[in-house]
């Protein structure tokens, strides 16, 4: 009567899924507080939602899942916090089989893990050893991860072949940095996904997201809905990918 068209159904195109979705699970520790409970509590949903978005990532054709779990920042928390983060994650690489091990799925971690447990490093070494010949979707785990500390990191082990004569300064590039990196065999992410309302990469691969696109929700973690990565998919579907060109 008024002449308003209907804004047509935004619809996933299945043959435009981005190869690599990197995710800032962010506003644990706030969802908890919201609803006067402990910041483990909200920590533990986080956990619990993840299992959602990997079966749905996986299912859609998502090939590299990448999460931000812990940062070397977060060592500043209240120790209570951290020691119930870091329980957290060892009862679930323990639970590892019923978790991710009867699914098509690859599980790897990375960060600076000598300043996590022996225990947590044994268990992590025989989580990645269990799944290693999965084909299906690969699960990062950016734990205990900080991108400048990364980077720092890969020019340090480039240095000692300069200095040991293995490489030539002229011979130092973009990709030889990539492949000193955590992430050497991982292809740069597509789209980067940070919910709870916070509008910054807070250290998180830095080198990497050089042409990422990025997609934001006032949403907590624990409350992020398998809809709302879908809309984050749709969103970057219809953006015009130019890496800089015209």
């Amino acid at each position: 009567m008024f002449g308003f068209k209907k804004r047509a159904k935004r619809v996933l195109d299945k043959n435009n899924i981005p190869k690599h979705v990197a995710i800032i699970m962010d506003g644990n520790g706030r969802w908890a507080k919201k609803r006067g409970l402990p910041r483990s509590v909200g920590h533990s949903m986080g956990a619990k939602n993840l299992e959602n978005i990997v079966d749905f990532a996986g299912n859609m054709g998502v090939k590299y899942l990448t999460v931000y779990a812990f940062s070397t920042e977060n060592w500043k928390r209240p120790k209570e916090e951290v020691d119930a983060l870091m329980k957290l994650l060892k009862d679930y690489l323990l639970d590892f089989d019923n978790l991710l091990g009867k699914k098509d799925a690859r599980l790897r971690v990375f960060g600076h893990r000598e300043e996590l447990s022996d225990e947590i490093n044994e268990l992590i070494d025989i989580c990645e050893e269990k799944s290693k010949h999965k084909t299906g979707i690969s699960i990062n785990i950016a734990l205990n991860y900080g991108g400048r500390l990364e980077i720092c990191q890969a020019v340090k082990k480039i240095a000692q072949n300069v200095k040991d004569g293995n490489v030539n300064v002229e011979d130092i590039d973009e990709k030889m940095i990539s492949d000193n990196l955590y992430t050497y065999d991982v292809p740069d992410p597509d789209l980067i996904i940070r919910p709870s309302g916070e509008y910054r990469l807070s250290n998180f691969l830095l080198w990497q997201c050089a042409y990422s696109e990025f997609w934001y929700s006032d949403i907590f973690w624990p409350d992020f809905t398998t809809k709302k990565f879908e809309d984050a998919i749709i969103d970057y579907q219809l953006r015009n990918r130019r890496f800089g060109g015209v």
